[in-house]
């Protein structure tokens, strides 16, 4: 799995920490590893970008963006706005390609959604996904809702034929209520995939240190943790 890319079901459901976690095991477990990040929007030059949080709590990561515009839009829109260049999915592969040549793994974290436009054209990070042949990790909130939302997502990748990895929940809350319980096995039979990890709500707040110490213990062996799906269903959910 030289190059994986991660998507969300919608926005603000911990893509960014669900790649950080990723990002942490595979050096933990000594891999050398490249962030991607296509298209950042709504942050200004001076700030911070996702690609550079995952650095901060992942550890020694290659952070790379391709494009930044200043408007929290969608990026084909957000581009417009600016008048900034667009990105193209041809950009993303060239460029994920490129630094999976001195990386083990590339991790490519889009935008939103699966077909989040990057262009007028309506390129999408599923366009790059295909271009690279690259599996797709599925991050999904742990509420009430994420079961549509999570299928429509897995339906598309199998309409476009692109792998799907795995789902992630990108924020398990400390207290789940019924839904989010009963969601730990329907998650991953809407899916048709498997359920790869549950990252606890609120460790973005962790330092560095901690997240990186913590942060196998969230993701299943095939992202190179320790977590145990059969364990966690059987601790967290309905029964």
């Amino acid at each position: 799995m030289p190059v994986l890319v991660i998507t969300g079901t919608g926005t603000e459901i911990g893509k960014t920490v669900v790649t950080a976690a990723v990002a942490a095991s595979a050096l933990a477990a000594g891999r050398s590893v490249a962030v991607l990040k296509p298209a950042q929007t709504g942050v200004r030059s001076d700030e911070r970008g996702d690609a550079d949080e995952v650095a901060r709590l992942a550890g020694p990561v290659t952070a790379r963006e391709l494009a930044r515009y200043p408007e929290p839009l969608a990026p084909a829109t957000a581009a417009r706005r600016s008048g900034l260049p667009p990105v193209h999915p041809h950009d993303v592969a060239e460029a994920a390609a490129k630094l999976a040549t001195e990386h083990d793994l590339v991790l490519i974290e889009g935008a939103g959604g699966l077909l989040v436009r990057f262009d007028a054209a309506g390129g999408t990070l599923a366009d790059a996904a295909a271009l690279l042949g690259a599996p797709v990790l599925v991050v999904a909130p742990a509420g009430l809702g994420t079961l549509n939302s999570t299928e429509l997502t897995a339906r598309e990748l199998r309409s476009r034929e692109l792998e799907l990895a795995g789902v992630v929940i990108g924020s398990w809350p400390a207290d789940p209520d019924l839904a989010t319980r009963c969601n730990v096995s329907d998650l991953p039979e809407v899916a048709g995939g498997e359920l790869l990890g549950a990252v606890p709500e609120g460790t973005a707040r962790l330092t560095p240190a901690e997240f990186r110490r913590q942060a196998p213990a969230w993701l299943a062996p095939r992202l190179w943790g320790t977590w145990d799906a059969e364990g966690f269903q059987g601790r967290e959910g309905a029964g």
